[in-house]
C-alpha cells in the first residue's frame, strides 16, 4: 500500500527498541499472514545493518531477504555492457525479485504449499555473484524483512514491489559518512582506494540520488547518525 503525504519526522535508528516494537505491530496487524517490511535507503545507508539488528531482535520470528541476491550475474553484465554501472536498476533482476516477494506473501495462505520452505538468493560480495538458494524462509515465519535500494522505485518491474510490501522503512545517514562507509567496503573487496573512490563519486552516487527521490513513499523515515 503507498501512503500519501510526506513521511513522519525522522526516527533515530539508535531506538532500535521502538523500531522492534513498530514491526510486531506490523505483524500483529496482518492476523496470522506473514508480514514483509521493507528497508530502503541509498546506498551504504546502513540498510543491512537495521535489517540484522532487527532480524536479531525478533528472533526466531524474522529472515532477512535483501534485494542485493537479485543482482545480475557477471557474465550477463559484461554481455549487456552494463559492469561498469553494476548496482544500478537495470542490472537487477527486478522482476524476479517482485515475483520472490509475491510468493513470500502468499504461500502461508495456500494449503498445498504451507509445508514449503521459500528459498531466496543471497549476494556474495567477495565472489561479487548471486547465489541462489541461500536463504530459507520456513512456512511459519512471520515476518520477513527485505532491504535494498530501490524498493520504492516506480519504473519498470521495480513498480511491483511496493505493493507487496506492508510498511516501507527509509534509512537517512549523512552524507560525508555513507560515501566513505562505501569506500571502505568496495577497498575491501579488491579495488584500490582510487578505484573505490571513483566508483563511489559516480556510480554510487547516481544511484543514490535516485533512490533519495523515492523517499517521499516510505511509512517512516530512519535516520542514521
Amino acid at each position: 500500500m503507498t501512503r500519501s503525504g510526506p513521511p513522519p519526522a525522522p526516527l533515530p535508528a539508535a531506538d532500535l527498541p521502538e523500531l522492534v516494537r513498530r514491526a510486531r505491530v506490523l505483524v500483529a496487524a496482518r492476523g496470522g499472514s506473514r508480514t514483509i517490511l521493507g528497508i530502503a535507503g541509498a546506498p551504504g545507508s546502513g540498510k543491512s545493518t537495521l535489517a540484522a539488528a532487527l532480524a536479531e531482535a525478533l528472533a526466531p520470528d524474522a529472515t532477512v531477504v535483501p534485494m542485493d541476491g537479485f543482482h545480475l550475474a557477471e557474465r550477463e553484465l559484461a554481455r549487456l555492457g552494463r559492469r561498469g554501472r553494476k548496482g544500478a536498476p537495470d542490472t537487477f533482476d527486478a522482476a524476479g525479485y517482485a515475483a520472490l516477494l509475491t510468493r513470500l506473501r502468499t504461500d502461508r495462505d495456500d494449503r498445498d504449499d504451507r509445508d514449503d520452505i521459500v528459498y531466496a538468493p543471497a549476494f556474495d560480495r567477495h565472489l561479487e555473484e548471486p547465489i541462489a538458494g541461500s536463504i530459507p524462509v520456513p512456512p511459519d515465519r512471520p515476518l520477513v524483512i527485505t532491504e535494498g535500494n530501490y524498493l520504492l522505485l516506480e519504473q519498470g518491474a521495480w513498480a511491483r514491489v511496493r505493493g507487496q510490501l506492508d510498511a516501507v522503512w527509509f534509512i537517512e545517514a549523512d552524507h560525508d559518512r555513507r560515501v566513505e562507509r562505501l569506500v571502505a567496503r568496495h577497498a575491501r573487496h579488491g579495488k584500490s582506494a582510487e578505484a573505490a573512490r571513483a566508483w563511489v563519486l559516480d556510480s554510487d552516487e547516481r544511484n543514490a540520488v535516485l533512490v533519495q527521490r523515492t523517499k517521499f513513499r516510505s511509512d517512516l523515515v530512519v535516520s542514521v547518525a
